[in-house]
């Protein structure tokens, strides 16, 4: 009897402290989390647009729905659902769909079609001409191609300074480990659930938000200074 109770109040006690023990090291540890990567900087700026919508001083999810959005509109609602929906109260986040001018009609019914009653005074379309679409689309990292139709299924994270932000290394667990080649991530395919809810929408938005609210409180620290200090 008397070693069963030595027994249950070891065992209770480590459940006491257990619990604090980690909530202890989680307040006197460092958060070393690594920023979401630059993959490319100085992305062309957007046209000039009557409701003046930029990328300078936003975190902009950048899409290019083309001469026929309806035609893409599987794309244009897994965008809305997985992402704006989840992330439209950060401050200064928007969407913004770059379209040819000749789109604009076909988008504003595509717009109505994914609004659902709710609130999307931070998703922006903007029209411009051809040219301006192929050259803001040319300045940034990209596996996809736009279509014919100035069109793609992809979309392109953009930092309030104009950097285009993703993975230069997406390889798994395992595949570092078998060391294969390095691929990235440069932007997320909006037909790709998986990859835009657990990739983009759980951990690479989240990543980049939470480096500007570190910002905002003088906590953040990047990953070149951290790694300078580490080998003092």
């Amino acid at each position: 009897m008397v070693v069963s109770n030595r027994k249950r109040n070891v065992i209770l006690s480590i459940l006491f402290f257990l619990p604090v023990a980690f909530i202890i090291t989680m307040l006197l540890s460092k958060d070393n989390y690594n920023p979401l990567d630059v993959v490319k900087k100085n992305i062309v700026e957007l046209p000039e647009n009557k409701d003046s919508i930029q990328l300078k001083d936003h975190i902009t999810i950048l899409s290019f729905l083309g001469k026929k959005p309806s035609q893409n509109s599987i794309a244009a609602l897994n965008l809305k659902e997985l992402i704006y929906d989840t992330n439209k109260g950060f401050k200064t986040f928007q969407v913004v769909v770059l379209l040819p001018y000749e789109a604009k009609v076909e988008a504003q019914k595509l717009l109505q079609e994914i609004r659902s009653y709710e609130d999307l005074r931070f998703w922006h379309m903007v029209y411009t001409d051809d040219a301006t679409v192929k050259r803001v689309f040319n300045s940034l990292k990209s596996d996809a191609k736009l279509d014919k139709n100035l069109a793609c299924n992809s979309v392109y994270i953009i930092d309030k300074d104009m950097n285009q932000r993703g993975r230069l290394d997406d390889r798994t667990k395992k595949e570092i480990e078998d060391k294969n080649t390095v691929y990235g991530l440069y932007d997320y395919d909006c037909i790709k659930v998986a990859e835009l809810k657990n990739k983009m929408a759980a951990e690479d938005m989240r990543v980049l938000f939470k480096e500007y609210r570190d910002k905002r409180k003088g906590d953040f620290e990047d990953s070149n200074k951290r790694r300078v200090k580490d080998l003092k």
